[in-house]
């Protein structure tokens, strides 16, 4: 248990916040054309953007139980990401190799490399807006984003910034305590009683810091101070799994279906277009660059609110390719693609449903009350296998490298369901008929696989869909009685 006020936030931050509590800042910026397509790196107000309007607002309607019974919350558990982070060790060093290359180019015009930058100090466009022809095909690519890279753009990423949560990684875990103090009122106005846990990462412990700081706010208190304990038996639970480590993460065929896109047809167009646009010769730009230049959009979108100019580099059919690409590598490390990734997630799920249990069962008037509400603070690593297990987002077609095209409708975007600060909500209501179980997905409804006709269907049918997960779903029997087996690749 550790306890303090509001660390590394800084007065500017604060006082802004105390201006506007209620608009999101990232609402001020010109949002790029491809911000919907950053997959994990995505912010969570592009997945709900009535929050770019006002970051408070909820909306009461999503809570569904039958309307023929009266009903009402009596637990809440939240499986929750951290925020908006900065770029890994290994991200920033892209950024700094992709920096130096093309900063050793001319911008005299597209596709020469004098060495000389032309216009420096000049810019044909505003980092916030399209400029003419960017992103075409053609050769009149407009040079005042690539002068803006050139000149003006400054490499300010530090390798000891290594994932830590930025400011605004504190404001998105506030602002959900804050929404879902609104939400529960009666679930989460005793933070004495409420069972807060962490993975031991930085960001999800300065995560869960912000999440009570934003309990505390709603409920006036002004002496903050945190109460939660740090748990990765539970949280990281995929670093235990011996058999998905030995099967998914150290075993190089587990995703050859991401290295085989990554050197087809799709990511071949896109690095030479890109590699086009910056005036480079196309054998510079590994496709891992190209995905670094990718992912500066989105780091410069989620920590700054800034509309980056590299973001000016890529059309919206590149930025569906480059999802893609992250699509798969999500898909088949931590998803549906190898059964061991959603099993690692025994240990969560069944922590889960026993919490559900306690928080439902009768008692006797001497008993002690259930904990009203439980919130775990992980990964996009947490969320996803638990996700799975549960048979959430699962396409009658698996995506591989081959069936990009078809793949446009799949229900399986990890930008849409893990961005940052995502959150899987399981809400149990005490009702006429008996306790009803209802699942939300950042704040928005999702039903049981096999229950799909009720929002909040009876918690004793939520078990039996479960029943051979409660009853097996062994994690010393999944995990370390696969030692030596190669990924499953069952669908």
């Amino acid at each position: 248990m550790s306890s303090g006020f509001l660390p590394g936030t800084g007065l500017l931050v604060a006082a802004f916040g105390l201006l506007l509590p209620r608009l999101s800042c990232s609402s001020l910026a010109d949002i790029p054309h491809i911000a919907a397509y950053f997959g994990t790196k995505t912010r969570y107000e592009d997945v709900n953007p009535h929050l770019l309007r006002d970051a408070l607002s909820v909306n009461r309607s999503v809570l569904r139980p039958p309307a023929t019974e009266r009903c009402s919350p009596v637990h809440l558990t939240a499986v929750v990401r951290h925020g908006s982070r900065y770029p890994t060790v290994k991200n920033i060093r892209r950024i700094q190799r992709l920096s130096e290359l093309v900063r050793g180019s001319g911008v005299s015009g597209v596709g020469s490399r004098g060495s000389g930058v032309s216009g420096v100090g000049s810019r044909v466009s505003g980092v916030g807006s399209r400029g003419s022809g960017v992103g075409s095909r053609g050769s009149g690519v407009s040079e005042g984003w690539l002068q803006d890279i050139q000149s003006r753009w400054e490499m300010w990423y530090r390798e000891d910034m290594d994932g830590q949560l930025v400011a605004k990684g504190r404001d998105d875990l506030r602002q959900l305590a804050r929404r879902l103090s609104v939400m529960f009122p009666s679930l989460l106005s005793d933070m004495r009683r409420i069972r807060l846990r962490s993975s031991s990462k930085h960001r999800c412990v300065s995560s869960v810091e912000a999440f009570q700081e934003g309990l505390q706010q709603h409920w006036g208190t002004t002496d903050v101070q945190y109460f939660h304990q740090l748990d990765d038996e539970l949280l990281r639970f995929f670093e235990r799994c011996r058999g998905y480590v030995e099967a998914v993460e150290k075993n190089r065929t587990a995703l050859l279906e991401v290295e085989k896109f990554k050197h087809g047809p799709e990511m071949e167009a896109v690095r030479k277009r890109t590699a086009e646009r910056l005036g480079l010769h196309p054998q510079l730009l590994t496709p891992d660059l190209v995905e670094a230049a990718f992912f500066l959009c989105s780091y410069e979108l989620s920590i700054k609110a800034l509309h980056s100019p590299w973001c000016f580099l890529f059309d919206e059919d590149d930025a569906k390719v480059l999802e893609y690409k992250s699509d798969l590598k999500q898909y088949w490390k931590r998803f549906h693609g190898h059964v061991i990734n959603g099993l690692s997630s025994c240990p969560l799920f069944h922590h889960v449903f026993r919490t559900l249990d306690r928080a439902g069962r009768p008692r006797r008037s001497t008993d002690a009350p259930p904990e009203p509400a439980s919130v775990l603070v992980g990964h996009a690593e947490t969320l996803l296998p638990l996700l799975s297990l549960l048979g959430l987002y699962k396409d009658q077609t698996p995506p591989t490298a081959d069936n990009y095209h078809s793949q446009h409708g799949r229900s399986f975007r990890s930008g849409l369901i893990v961005p940052y600060a995502a959150n899987l909500l399981f809400v149990l209501y005490d009702c006429e008929r008996g306790p009803r179980l209802q699942l939300l997905v950042n704040e928005s409804p999702v039903r049981f696989p096999g229950l799909e006709t009720e929002d909040a269907p009876l918690y004793r049918d939520v078990r039996a869909a479960y029943r051979h997960l409660l009853d097996g779903c062994d994690f010393q029997k999944e995990c370390e009685g696969t030692s030596g087996r190669g990924p499953n690749t069952e669908l």
